[in-house]
């Protein structure tokens, strides 16, 4: 399932979300060269955050292969350096691939719009790094001796999702279903779905006999990112846009 688009018009030019996806892909662009493998390698390793290197539980010097570039080997290795206490930050604007800078995009965009009208521009941003932070937190407790640098904005926008649940259950969502269905479903059933699914996959990673599996992908920095999202909605809320955006909506109830 991919949601594609809302019923929920916003009142205000969200140039918040659009400034967060200017600012990601130019750095896809101009630091990860636009996936090509050298740059991508060095932002990843060196920007990318990695739970072993906060917790400090990683050997220094180990490696983590990457593949090769031409006849050479590339890895990342464990260091600690002092940029390491920034990547929960820097992390959020970096990606791994075209597919995934994509895919994040487009739910920014689709889920971003309109909390960024709830909450103003300043306070969505700063919801926006808040959550991702916590995102890397989560991850962080579940797999502190992991070595495996973790990028990209999933963490943050999970916490516009669960924000979202909060704020517009029962707006319709066009959602995607491949490969040819657009179905129109209410936010709470395309949200809880996807919280569930996350959770699901993110099981065997606590169980103490495969703490390795993860699958590649960092899901409990997604759940954790959904649920502060849940619990922080109200508090970044602005209650004049609320309220104004309410206005405009009983007034549109009354002239249909």
């Amino acid at each position: 399932m991919f949601p594609v688009a809302d019923d929920n018009p916003t009142l205000r030019t969200p140039v918040m979300t659009l400034a967060i996806l200017l600012v990601t892909w130019g750095v896809w662009f101009f630091v990860q060269g636009a996936g090509s493998p050298l740059p991508l390698a060095v932002s990843v390793c060196d920007l990318g955050f990695v739970p072993g290197e906060i917790s400090r539980q990683a050997p220094l010097g180990l490696g983590v292969p990457l593949g090769r570039f031409g006849d050479q080997a590339l890895a990342c290795v464990v260091d600690d350096q002092p940029i390491n206490w920034l990547t929960p930050v820097l992390s959020i604007f970096l990606h791994g691939s075209w597919g995934h800078l994509i895919g994040n995009s487009l739910y920014l965009w689709v889920f971003g719009n309109n909390v960024e009208d709830s909450m103003g521009r300043l306070r969505f941003l700063a919801f926006y790094l808040l959550t991702g932070v916590i995102a890397a937190a989560a991850h962080l407790a579940v797999d502190p001796q992991s070595p495996v640098p973790t990028v990209g904005a999933s963490g943050a926008i999970s916490g516009i999702m669960g924000a979202y649940l909060v704020m517009y259950p029962r707006v319709r969502v066009r959602t995607y279903i491949p490969p040819i269905f657009l179905i129109r479903f209410p936010a709470w059933a395309v949200l809880i779905l996807w919280f569930g699914s996350q959770v699901v996959a993110g099981l065997p990673e606590l169980s103490p006999l495969r703490r390795e599996i993860s699958g590649g992908v960092a899901v409990w920095a997604h759940v954790g990112g959904f649920v502060a999202g849940v619990l922080l909605a109200r508090i970044f809320e602005n209650p004049e846009l609320v309220r104004r955006r309410r206005t405009v909506s009983d007034a549109k109830v009354v002239w249909s």
